[in-house]
């Protein structure tokens, strides 16, 4: 026999997880679920001045030189492709392509350029991609019809990362939407929670009638590190709830929370020509896939956050 075989393993080495936008709203949930789960996280932060550390380096996805040397540096087992223009109602519309197109080929290139094939590559896309669509359960199967730029920005992004099936493991995640703390006011869901939380008069809203399936950001978190643990590749996942909610149904739970009513003013320049009226998911290959996801109830949310 060989006794060389028996002596004790060595230790196996930390996973080393990449994730870009890493200071972003979702990526503060995620790095903090990937440290508990023993990954060595490596943040990437877009401010040119920011201090670079092992674990911290400076990353303008537009730059395909900088994502190189990111890529090369890291040389991660993971990545996570967060780093996105997000708000719909960002006032330059190259800048969707700029960043959410071009920022991830930018990233991709890089891999093969510097010639690393990490295990994973989640990357975060959007339900907006599906447009107005009359289902209250969309599946990855739905056409993809995006009605504004930064849906386009996404569709256009999946279309290109589908390109690279078959030379790197790539997941794109279509997440629903979300929230919870820390993000900023000029999302819907902590506008309104900011207004309750400070007992304001009123507040001004656009169509308060339209259904969306607001996830918890701890939840979609918890999804991006199952999916990124998971065997699959090649494949595009809904991260949702299945469960809609209306402006007007989150008001009231608000109040009923708070105690305390608003005057809700209906502000026409808040309503947009290309909202959609109705998106909900359904969650049934991500629950095949990451069984052990649960999801959080938007009152439990709603409730966490106006306790903050």
């Amino acid at each position: 026999m060989n006794t060389a075989s028996m002596s004790p393993s060595q230790p196996q080495p930390p996973i080393r997880t990449l994730v870009t936008g890493a200071s972003g709203f979702t990526g503060r949930y995620l790095v903090e679920k990937l440290l508990g789960r023993g990954h060595t996280v490596i943040e990437t932060v877009g401010a040119r001045d920011a201090q670079e550390t092992p674990t911290r380096l400076r990353l303008d996805i537009t730059s395909p030189d900088a994502c190189r040397r990111v890529i090369e540096l890291a040389r991660p087992d993971y990545i996570v492709h967060l780093a996105a223009i997000s708000f719909v109602g960002h006032n330059d519309p190259l800048d969707f392509y700029r960043v959410n197109v071009i920022g991830t080929l930018n990233l991709l290139e890089a891999c093969a350029a510097v010639g690393h094939t990490p295990r994973k590559l989640l990357i975060a896309s959007s339900a907006n991609v599906y447009g107005n669509v009359t289902s209250s359960a969309i599946d990855e199967s739905f056409p993809v019809t995006p009605v504004n730029h930064y849906a386009a920005s996404k569709a256009a992004m999946e279309t290109m990362v589908r390109t690279w099936f078959d030379r790197l493991p790539i997941l794109i995640a279509r997440p629903f939407n979300y929230t919870g703390r820390g993000q900023t006011s000029n999302f819907l869901v902590p506008k309104i929670v900011d207004h309750f939380a400070r007992r304001e008069a009123q507040i001004e809203l656009g169509n308060i009638d339209v259904a969306r399936d607001f996830s918890d950001v701890r939840y979609v978190a918890g999804a991006y590190e199952a999916l990124l643990a998971s065997e699959v590749s090649s494949e595009t996942v809904n991260v949702c709830t299945g469960t809609p909610y209306t402006l007007r149904e989150i008001l009231s739970a608000a109040s009923e929370l708070t105690g305390h009513e608003l005057d809700i003013q209906i502000n026409p320049a808040f309503v947009r020509q290309t909202d959609v009226k109705m998106l909900a998911g359904s969650p049934a290959k991500l629950r095949s896939l990451a069984p052990k996801v649960e999801s959080i109830p938007f009152m439990e949310t709603l409730r966490w956050m106006l306790a903050a």
